[in-house]
């Protein structure tokens, strides 16, 4: 036979069969659009910082850096004078909020006009006061004239700002007034997105915004390979270190990899669920087909030509519904940008994303998945369709025996997945990649016990429903029962997408709930006094600590007052992670004890501030040892202080849940013994039993009035918390509906399946006395005990899904543990959900059938 002609009987077959058709395309493409909208998502928010992070870091091939006080200017004299280096380019650096603009972000970088050519071009497209001078005019009126920056012309042209404008900053918890003396124009798009939240000064007017003159944030150089590095280390102060900038972009890097990979690795959970449901559609064009392909058989066609025929149609509604998946997917994206680029603020570092970029490799990768997955789901009915006889069709009765005789096969595969996720899970290995291996062969394997839950189910409820329903619901669970190659793989697609709500909703409540006790025992003052939150969710300023005295003596009814100095500190030992975060507190702020993971018995016998300044000690929180393998045997950690590297010992891991990348605590006195820094960041207030909260709150105001300080209540400071918790978990909360959304076309599918191939049997009960109304009835009852044993069957898939999250991958991922918490709401919505999802997928199907003409159904082949 032809293979011309096979194509036509394809085409033929699929644009009769439109819904059916219409169905595989959609359950195709949200799968694809799901997998696509994530990967532009992570790749937009990650391509925003990297192009943030080029335009400051320019061709720079290393960086020197020094400690939380910064690089003494004179440095920068000696290398190019001593050393002789001429591609050397001092840079303050430091994250400051405009008010005018709804408290923006901005990167203020503060640079030496005349160093800058070999490492930046900021300067080749300027507009000064409108307009247009000379590279040289324009250079000198930037250098000249205190108090200006530069800003792009993107952001000029959002906030409305031309050059001449006033804009305040806020930068070290006070307010400065700068001029827009021009616009930074860069030739194309991608530099223009990349300076888009940028503030441009001069070297000196950087260290009078941040107070701080004398000293930079870093020295960007250049040099060529091989330079000895021995010669730049002879003249760096002590706390000082030379770092390449690649090893710098790594650590950056590793900061957002495990929560971009979490979220890659549910959507693929939505694509796992239109795999079902691709199965279940190409089973039933082959059964619906046994009689035409054994004509087929019976004229001279081959078996693989049946094969072809089968597979065929799948690839090319599998290539249709990956096209729209792009298409989707690309819309998906520009929403859920929003949400990844939020929580990445949040969580790590500040990133302003302005818009989605495509990549043509995801593109490709959503295609390559999205066809993949068609290919494999209909290669099993395809290879079905070639043992049709030509001699006549299998009747559905054989079709069913055929599946039951399967059902001990597929427990045991269901079984031997379970075994092969638990083995996976036991293996002595922090790969995420691995952790998620387990997960899906768990969640598959607990989905492949379907039939055999199915059937004793159905045999379980049959008493009950013939109480409930009648005849009917005598009937209905047999016929669920009897229908096994449909009613099992959509049942096993609902049961996936529910469990994924058991799993996650369990795992999200019990952070929070986790949250929310370390926050009852972390969040001990009464009021809180810090700067904006300019660094992702850290306040690192420069605050004077006569701001504490003025609210000591203007401020009645406080017990106790607490500054704590927060910055960052380079780690040596530890090149390829992020520096250190270091709070330095002058006496501890928690209420009722921190909770430990371990602590030193040796040197304390109870933790308290004394037993932490007695010596060069330090807390850190769990998250911190986790990244550093820091143990009761592995317990020091060198840091880079004004005094040079200074081994500290590590007497404890608390619990804490503030960042990821974890935190470390040093007594206030041993920090100022080791750091030359006068400064505060942080005021924490204890009120006497009796003093009034909101009158102590105005006070602080008042005593802090002039400054950018934020005063906030432990109940405002606990629901800004609370705030970036929901917004952490909204991008799951899209994940799930979407992965409900296409289990929900599983059913509808699998029902209008169920409805086409048993036409003449519906028929035959109408012309034996059911009425339309109990067709409908019968329809509903079945599409009820399916969703209940949905329901039923991902409640414990859900609670090991839960499980494997709490317990390995986010102690892998992020290095927290958790109290796993069972809220009985949880179960109850999951289950709703799949009853309800069931049934409205039933309603279309059970509207046809009410109406169903017995004469026609009777006629129906």
């Amino acid at each position: 036979m032809h293979i011309p002609i096979m194509f036509r009987l394809a085409a033929r077959y699929m644009a009769r069969r439109r819904l059916q058709s219409v169905l595989f395309v959609l359950g195709v493409a949200l799968g694809v659009a799901m997998v696509i909208a994530i990967d532009l998502a992570n790749g937009s928010a990650s391509r925003a910082f990297d192009l943030s992070a080029q335009s400051v870091t320019g061709r720079a091939t290393h960086q020197i850096t020094g400690t939380s006080q910064g690089i003494p200017t004179d440095v920068y004299r000696q290398l190019r004078l001593d050393v002789g280096l001429r591609e050397a380019a001092p840079v303050i650096e430091q994250y400051v909020q405009a008010p005018a603009l709804q408290n923006q972000t901005l990167r203020l970088l503060g640079v030496d006009p005349f160093a800058e050519p070999p490492f930046r071009e900021y300067l080749n497209s300027i507009e000064v006061l409108g307009e247009n001078q000379t590279a040289f005019e324009s250079l000198n009126t930037f250098i000249v004239q205190p108090g200006t920056a530069l800003i792009s012309q993107t952001l000029a042209d959002r906030a409305g700002i031309v050059p001449g404008d006033a804009l305040i900053i806020v930068a070290n918890a006070q307010e400065h007034p700068v001029m827009v003396i021009g616009l930074l124009r860069p030739a194309d798009r991608t530099s223009a997105e990349a300076l888009d939240n940028l503030l441009l000064t001069d070297i000196a007017t950087a260290q009078e915004l941040i107070g701080d003159a004398g000293r930079v944030t870093r020295i960007d150089l250049i040099l060529p390979d091989g330079f000895d590095l021995a010669r730049i280390e002879s003249i760096l102060p002590a706390g000082a270190q030379i770092a390449s900038t690649r090893s710098a972009s790594s650590a950056l890097g590793q900061m957002t990899d495990a929560f971009e990979l979490n979220l890659q690795a549910l959507s693929l959970l939505a694509l796992v669920v239109g795999v079902f449901l691709i199965y279940n559609t190409v089973t039933f064009s082959v059964v619906q087909r046994r009689p035409v392909l054994g004509i087929l058989r019976s004229v001279g066609a081959t078996k693989p030509q049946i094969f072809t025929l089968i597979l065929g149609e799948a690839i090319t509604l599998g290539v249709i519904g990956t096209v729209i998946g792009l298409a989707l997917g690309i819309v998906f994206g520009r929403l859920a940008v929003g949400l990844v680029s939020q929580t990445i603020s949040d969580l790590y570092f500040t990133v302003n994303v302005q818009r989605v970029t495509v990549d043509p490799f995801t593109l490709v990768k959503g295609a390559l998945i999205g066809v993949a997955a068609s290919i494999g789901a209909a290669l099993v009915p395809s290879l079905d369709a070639t043992r049709t006889p030509p001699a006549g069709s299998m009747r559905r009765s054989d079709l069913e025996s055929s599946t039951r005789q399967l059902i001990p096969l597929i427990t045991l595969a269901a079984g031997g997945l379970l075994a092969f996720g638990v083995l996976l899970l036991q293996l002595p290995t922090q790969s995420l990649i691995v952790s998620f291996g387990a997960l899906f062969a768990v969640i598959l394997g607990g989905a492949l016990f379907t039939p055999l839950v199915l059937v004793a189910g159905m045999r379980l409820v049959t008493p009950l429903t013939e109480r409930l329903f009648g005849l009917l619901g005598r009937m209905a669970p047999r016929a669920v029962a009897r229908s096994l190659s449909r009613t099992s793989v959509a049942v096993a697609a609902l049961t996936i997408a529910v469990s994924v709500i058991v799993g996650l909703s369990v795992m999200i409540g019990s952070f929070r709930n986790t949250v929310a006790d370390w926050l009852d025992n972390t969040l001990g003052a009464d009021i809180y006094v810090s700067p904006p939150l300019v660094n992702a969710n850290r306040a690192e300023a420069d605050v004077d600590p006569a701001v504490a005295d003025a609210i000591r003596a203007q401020v009645d009814g406080i017990e106790r007052l607490v500054t704590g100095r927060g910055v960052t500190i380079n780690a040596p030992d530890y090149p390829d992670l992020p520096p250190v975060n270091l709070t330095a507190a002058s006496d501890e702020v928690v209420s009722t004890g921190r909770d430990f993971v371990w602590f030193n018995t040796a040197i304390a016998p109870a933790y308290t501030p004394a037993a932490l300044g007695s010596g060069d000690y330090l807390i850190v929180s769990e998250p911190f040892a986790f990244r550093r393998g820091i143990t009761p045997e592995n317990d020091t950690i060198t840091l880079l202080t004004d005094r040079g590297a200074v081994a500290f010992t590590v007497i404890g891991v608390y619990t804490d849940y503030s960042t990821d990348q974890g935190t470390t605590i040093m007594d206030d006195a041993v920090y100022r013994r080791y750091f030359d820094d006068p400064y505060i960041t942080s005021i924490a207030l204890f009120l006497a039993p009796g003093a009034d909260l909101e009158t102590a709150l105005e006070a602080t105001r008042a005593a802090v009035a002039g400054t950018a300080l934020i005063p906030q209540s432990n109940r405002t400071l606990r629901a800004g918390v609370f705030d970036v918790f929901e917004r952490t978990f909204a991008i799951t909360d899209a994940l799930q509906l979407l992965s409900v959304v296409v289990a929900f076309i599983g059913i509808l599918s699998a029902l209008m399946a169920l409805q086409l191939e048993q036409t003449r049997h519906y028929g035959v009960m109408r012309a034996v006395g059911l009425t339309g109304g109990q067709l409908r009835d019968y329809t509903l009852i079945q599409t009820g005990l399916m969703g209940i044993t949905a329901g039923a069957l991902a409640m414990p898939i859900g609670l090991a899904l839960a499980l494997i999250l709490i317990d390995v991958i986010n102690v892998r991922s992020f290095g927290w543990t958790m109290r796993l918490a069972l809220p009985f709401e949880d179960f109850a919505l999951a289950f709703a959900v799949a009853v309800v999802a069931a049934l409205l997928a039933g309603v279309y199907p059970a509207r046809v059938l009410s109406g169903l003409v017995t004469a026609r159904a009777l006629r129906a082949e």
